[in-house]
């Protein structure tokens, strides 16, 4: 089986909110994720999750630092996905995505990231845990 590589990163702003997308293709349930895409030829995942955030976001941003690396089987492909701690250094928010996937913007607080319906579920408490505040397990 072929593995799908991918980076997302994380921004939390001054406030305490995770910069986060609405996502989905037409005719799909739309659900809110992390900026996040797959690893391009020759990219970088470090590359890779700055150009995922401009597309999706309109933000350019720096990566901080490396959080974690996720593997496993999502949707019935086996993945491997960086995921890296960035900040906001330039542009606007606007959806410049290519695909079409992205269908709003925001910045979320901890409480909203509790009951959205999240396109990678298993991310939730790792999301709330580095918002600062873990939910009772």
């Amino acid at each position: 089986m072929q593995k799908w590589y991918g980076s997302a990163g994380i921004c939390i702003n001054e406030h305490k909110e995770i910069l986060m997308v609405l996502q989905g293709k037409p005719g799909e349930d739309k659900v809110w994720t992390v900026p996040s895409g797959g690893l391009e030829k020759k990219e970088s995942f470090e590359a890779c999750c700055v150009r995922e955030l401009r597309e999706e976001t309109g933000y350019e941003v720096e990566v901080i630092a490396p959080l974690k690396i996720k593997e496993g089987t999502t949707y019935g492909i086996d993945v491997e996905v960086h995921y890296f701690e960035v900040k906001v250094v330039g542009g606007k928010q606007q959806i410049q995505d290519p695909d079409n996937l992205i269908h709003e913007i925001a910045w979320k607080s901890a409480e909203e990231v509790k009951g959205l319906k999240l396109s990678f579920p298993e991310d939730r408490h790792y999301l709330l845990d580095l918002m600062g505040c873990m939910l009772p397990s």
